[in-house]
């Protein structure tokens, strides 16, 4: 049975539904309408759409509370989950800081400039009842951002599977929800990126089936002096985190392997602790290239 590959992009990224089958147009229509449902969660949540629901709740700010649909709510009511499970360290709030932080060009923003921002900060302030949310202060935001883009993974993989796919994935940039194994029974080999070399894989590892996501401070970045700083920042110091090169994370659905690896970036430190803790098998690297694993990956 030969795999069918089906490009397309979404959320200024390139992706990919990948389906074995005989039938190619077939094929190609059962990931149309996977790829329907990308842009459907692309159109409803990203916040660079004037129309989205995520923008309206943002330029409403300071004003009057917004009505949620049962989709909106369920997603405010994950990120409720992830801020507290993480020790405040997931938060949805923080996209401010994209506000000081450009990472087109080699620039540190001062401490002012972070605190005013940082000011912005805080989901406990977030005033939700009834479906109905609030950002109770001008200039505060929300993004879906830290989840959306595996939220759609996974919400594309259930279009396939409900269809009746058995063997296949969607490929959302590296975020992945893998619906079944090839149609011989192995695993599907996904190359892990070296955080350093773009050009050379550091592992593959074997996904028959759920989420397979990756964070790393090598997918937008600068260096200035010396340092690296990348776009994962620490809503506490409104910095940069340092101490993960990468992680990777196979997990049971795309979101929480996505959720694992950014927390455990955020945790610094603590990250391979909490990794331990999750149950998830995962793929790390660290600041000195050290590699840490849970699982079996493939050099």
């Amino acid at each position: 049975m030969p795999t069918i590959r089906i490009s397309f992009k979404a959320m200024a990224s390139g992706c990919e539904v990948v389906l074995s089958a005989d039938d190619a147009e077939q094929a190609r229509s059962l990931a149309q309408a996977a790829i329907d449902e990308v842009h459907r969660v692309e159109t409803k949540f990203s916040r660079y759409l004037p129309d989205s629901i995520v923008s309206r709740i943002n330029t409403a700010a300071g004003q009057d509370p917004v009505e949620c649909d049962d989709e909106t709510w369920a997603l405010l009511d994950y990120a409720d989950a992830l801020y507290r499970t993480s020790g405040e360290l997931f938060d949805i709030t923080s996209g401010v800081l994209r506000r000081v932080w450009n990472f087109q060009t080699p620039r540190v923003p001062s401490d002012e400039e972070l605190a005013d921002v940082r000011s912005l900060i805080g989901w406990q302030r977030v005033e939700r009842d009834k479906h109905r949310v609030r950002l109770p202060d001008a200039g505060m935001e929300i993004d879906f951002g830290g989840f959306g883009k595996e939220y759609a993974a996974d919400r594309a993989g259930a279009i396939l599977a409900a269809q009746g796919v058995r063997h296949g994935y969607v490929n959302l940039a590296g975020d992945m929800r893998v619906v079944g194994p090839k149609p011989d029974g192995r695993p599907w080999m996904i190359g892990i990126q070296d955080p350093r070399h773009k050009e050379r894989v550091m592992a593959t590892i074997p996904v028959e089936q759920g989420g397979l996501a990756t964070s790393g401070d090598y997918e937008r970045f600068f260096e200035l002096d010396g340092r690296r700083y990348c776009h994962v920042l620490d809503p506490r110091s409104g910095r940069p985190v340092m101490f993960w090169r990468s992680v990777s994370v196979v997990a049971p659905l795309a979101v929480v392997a996505g959720n694992c690896t950014t927390i455990a970036m955020l945790k610094q430190s603590e990250g391979l602790a909490f990794l331990e803790a999750s149950g998830m098998n995962y793929l790390a690297m660290d600041q000195q290239g050290n590699i840490h694993q849970k699982g079996a990956p493939e050099a």
